[in-house]
């Protein structure tokens, strides 16, 4: 069993896309039985909150419903119920270690490591939920393959 969690500052925009995105490609892989993934925010600002109208809309193009997601705060207790946190950007890893006291077991990393590198840009700030959807996909897509191995 793979349990992942994406992680992003609002849980609105880019880590319920990649939670959705990546469910969408394990469930058409037929490995559905083999996974748990969720996302969560490091900050309060958005809990509760439904995903931006971007993500739900840029979802929606590739035929991927988001449907009852509402913003969750990461916990430090996260920590012993996943195997794999991936950040969408530099800040996110640096909160997700501070309230982790750490990362011991080397599961914090960024979703880009499993792409070209770098940072999931913000669509909250840029209103790119394209572009932003194009990252998420190409690091799941590899992130699939390399858990499939």
């Amino acid at each position: 069993m793979h349990r992942i969690m994406f992680v992003c500052l609002g849980n609105i925009c880019r880590s319920p896309m990649a939670e959705f995105v990546f469910r969408d490609m394990v469930e058409k892989a037929g490995l559905g039985d083999r996974f748990v993934i969720a996302s969560a925010a490091t900050s309060n600002e958005e809990l509760g909150n439904p995903p931006h109208l971007g993500t739900r809309a840029e979802l929606s193009k590739h035929g991927i419903s988001c449907q009852g997601k509402r913003a969750v705060r990461l916990k430090s207790s996260d920590y012993d119920q996943y195997d794999l946190f991936l950040g969408m950007d530099r800040w996110n890893i640096q909160s997700m270690k501070r309230l982790f006291g750490g990362d011991p077991e080397g599961k914090v990393h960024l979703l880009k490591e499993y792409s070209t590198g770098g940072e999931v840009d913000d669509p909250w700030y840029s209103g790119d939920f394209h572009t932003t959807y194009e990252d998420v996909y190409q690091a799941c897509m590899n992130l699939l393959k390399e858990l499939r191995k």
